[in-house]
């Protein structure tokens, strides 16, 4: 295997290296209502191997894949094979750069998702909503308190 290294900002990536891109059913809060979204993003390897083992995702499918045919440069571009409405995650390409170099460590995970293959066998849940511009602000009310006596020597 060549590597040919094209990308100023991951030198030590190439275009033919071993990716995984999910589309994921997600949530954006806009003026008080939920609204439901499809993105398109990069799975590392450590998320990957958890939902293989059956834990429930917001993940329709899966395209086992490589980084030239889902950047062109750093330009983003989606997989064929993922819904085409579907919007591209915020960060693509540094987050495609991140889970690339999660399959380089972790060459077992390449064998869950054959390369130019599609899996959508997922536990696929919205129960728990993955809300993406959610803001979490805090309050007094979040404060622990503490019992009276747990600083004085009793």
């Amino acid at each position: 295997m060549v590597n040919t290294s094209s990308y100023p900002d991951a030198p030590d990536l190439a275009t033919d290296d071993y990716i995984v891109i999910g589309l994921a059913t997600c949530f954006v809060k806009e003026d008080g209502e939920v609204h439901q979204i499809d993105v398109v993003e990069p799975i590392p390897s450590a998320s990957l191997e958890s939902l293989f083992k059956g834990i429930p995702t917001s993940y329709k499918s899966a395209v086992a894949t490589t980084l030239g045919r889902v950047l062109n440069g750093e330009t983003p571009r989606k997989p064929a094979e993922l819904d085409n409405a579907a919007q591209i995650a915020h960060d693509f390409s540094e987050r495609a750069f991140a889970a690339a170099r999660t399959y380089k460590r972790k060459e077992s995970a390449k064998s869950l998702i054959p390369l130019g293959t599609t899996y959508s066998n997922f536990k696929y849940s919205t129960e728990k909503k993955r809300v993406l511009n959610a803001q979490r602000i805090v309050s007094k009310d979040d404060n622990v308190k503490q019992h009276s006596h747990t600083h004085k020597i009793l």
